[in-house]
C-alpha cells in the first residue's frame, strides 16, 4: 500500500489532483449514489442565486460517462494533462497550467451555453482540449491510440471518429474543446509570436499567489528556471536582503566597532 501511495504522489500534482477529482466524483454519482448529479451540473441561473452556486463552474467538468466511461475518461484526463503539465514547452510553471485550465474551461462553457445553447457537463470538451494541446506540437511523432499507431496530431480526430461510432451526441462538445484549445494557443502564443500582438492570456498575478511554484521546475525536456527577481505574473519582488533574519532597522546601521578595541 505504501508503494502504491508513493507511486501516486510521484505523479504530476495537477494531473493527479484533477484525475482523482473526476474519478471520485464519477464513482460517487454513478456507482455509489452518494452524490446527486443535480448538485453538479451547470446552468447560468445558479450563478445569479443568493448565495451564487459558483462551485458548478468546476463540478460541471468532473462527471464522466457511467460504467466504462469512468475508467476511460479518468485515463484520458490523466494521460493528456500529464503531457501538458510536464512536456509542453508553452507552460513553464504550474500556474501557467492552472490558468490554461481556467481559460479553456471558460471558453468551453461559453461556446456550449451561449453559441450552441446546450450542455450541462463539459468533461468531453475538456478532454478534447487537453488532447489537442498535448498533441499539436508533436508533428512527425507517432502516438498510440488503443491498438493503433497514428500520427500524434491526428489523435483528437481519431477520438471524434470513435465517438461517431459509439456516442455521437458528444461530438459537438468535443469540437468545442478543439476550438477552445486552438483559441487559447492563438491568444497565448501564435498572436504574440507571429502577429506581433500582446499576450492577452498572460497568466495573471493572482494565479501565482494561489499556486506555489518552485523556482526550479523539472520538466520532461529539461529544467525551467524562474527569474529570481519580480517576473510576469508572479507578484513577488526579490531584493538583496531576501532571506535575512535581521530586522529592517538593523540593516541601516554602520559597520560598528568591536568591544574593547581601539
Amino acid at each position: 500500500m505504501s508503494e502504491l501511495m508513493d507511486a501516486y504522489l510521484a505523479q504530476p500534482p495537477i494531473a493527479r489532483t484533477l484525475t482523482t477529482a473526476v474519478f471520485v466524483t464519477s464513482v460517487s454519482v454513478h456507482l455509489l449514489g452518494w452524490l446527486p448529479a443535480t448538485w453538479l451540473y451547470f446552468d447560468t441561473e445558479f450563478l445569479f442565486r443568493f448565495p451564487p452556486e459558483i462551485w458548478r463552474l468546476v463540478t460541471s467538468f468532473l462527471l464522466s460517462d457511467p460504467q466504462l466511461g469512468i475508467i476511460m475518461d479518468s485515463y484520458f484526463v490523466f494521460q493528456y494533462l500529464k503531457q501538458v503539465e510536464t512536456a509542453n514547452p508553452k507552460f513553464t510553471t504550474k500556474e501557467d497550467v492552472v490558468w490554461y485550465l481556467m481559460t479553456v474551461g471558460s471558453f468551453i462553457i461559453f461556446i456550449n451555453r451561449v453559441i450552441l445553447g446546450s450542455g450541462a457537463f463539459f468533461l468531453p470538451g475538456l478532454i478534447m482540449a487537453l488532447t489537442y494541446t498535448a498533441c499539436q506540437d508533436q508533428r512527425g511523432a507517432q502516438a498510440g491510440f488503443f491498438f493503433f499507431t497514428v500520427p500524434a496530431q491526428t489523435v483528437p480526430y481519431c477520438m471524434i471518429l470513435m465517438s461517431f461510432l459509439m456516442r455521437p451526441w458528444i461530438i459537438p462538445m468535443q469540437i468545442s474543446g478543439i476550438v477552445a484549445a486552438h483559441l487559447h494557443d492563438f491568444l497565448w502564443r501564435l498572436w504574440p509570436e507571429f502577429g506581433g500582438g500582446p499576450r492577452i492570456l498572460a497568466t495573471p498575478s493572482f494565479v501565482s499567489y494561489l499556486v506555489q511554484t518552485p523556482r526550479n521546475l523539472n520538466r520532461g525536456y529539461g529544467t525551467a528556471i524562474r527569474p529570481s527577481g519580480s517576473g510576469a505574473g508572479t507578484g513577488r519582488t526579490t531584493g538583496a536582503s531576501t532571506g535575512s533574519v535581521l530586522p529592517d532597522s538593523w540593516k541601516t546601521r554602520g559597520a560598528g566597532h568591536r568591544l574593547g578595541g581601539d
